[in-house]
């Protein structure tokens, strides 16, 4: 049986590695069935500049360059945050059959809270959903960094 907790423990170290580069904290690990973990980061957009550098699209990359190959179909990927539209649309794309994510996000989250896209039987792939592992853990850095970002008056 998988540890969820221990793979979410490693998404939440890189969401603390985000918080310390002054990106929003959310990251990603991305676990092969025989591999082990094959990819992880966090989001680096401010530090790209680059609107699509979700954590889950950075460690979706590196997997692909890791097994040589675009469809990802022995993978799990564990983030900290509901993913979203985005994120999820790319996690299809890629073919991961399963997902595991933290805290979910009632604002952008498109796998259960505004969208379920990841289950949506009109699109050609679908993926497993755990939802809630370190929940508290991975909203309260959340929490914590958009309460510091609000007293320095950034948005």
């Amino acid at each position: 049986m998988t540890d969820h907790r221990y793979f979410m423990e490693l998404a939440l170290r890189e969401a603390e590695a985000a918080a310390a580069e002054n990106e929003v904290p959310v990251g990603a690990v991305i676990v092969h069935r025989d591999r082990g973990i094959i990819a992880s980061d966090h989001n680096r957009r401010e530090q790209l500049r680059d609107p699509t550098a979700h954590a889950e699209m950075l460690a979706i990359t590196q997997a692909a360059e890791s097994v040589g190959s675009w469809r990802l179909d022995f993978c799990t990927l564990y983030v900290t945050l509901e993913p979203c539209v985005m994120c999820a649309g790319a996690i299809l794309q890629a073919r991961i059959p399963a997902v595991v994510f933290g805290a979910a996000d009632p604002k952008a989250g498109a796998v259960q809270s505004l969208f379920e896209l990841l289950n949506d039987k009109r699109l050609n792939h679908r993926s497993s959903v755990i939802s809630g592992i370190l929940a508290e853990q991975c909203g309260h850095i959340l929490s914590r960094f958009f309460q510091q970002q609000r007293s320095l008056g950034k948005k």
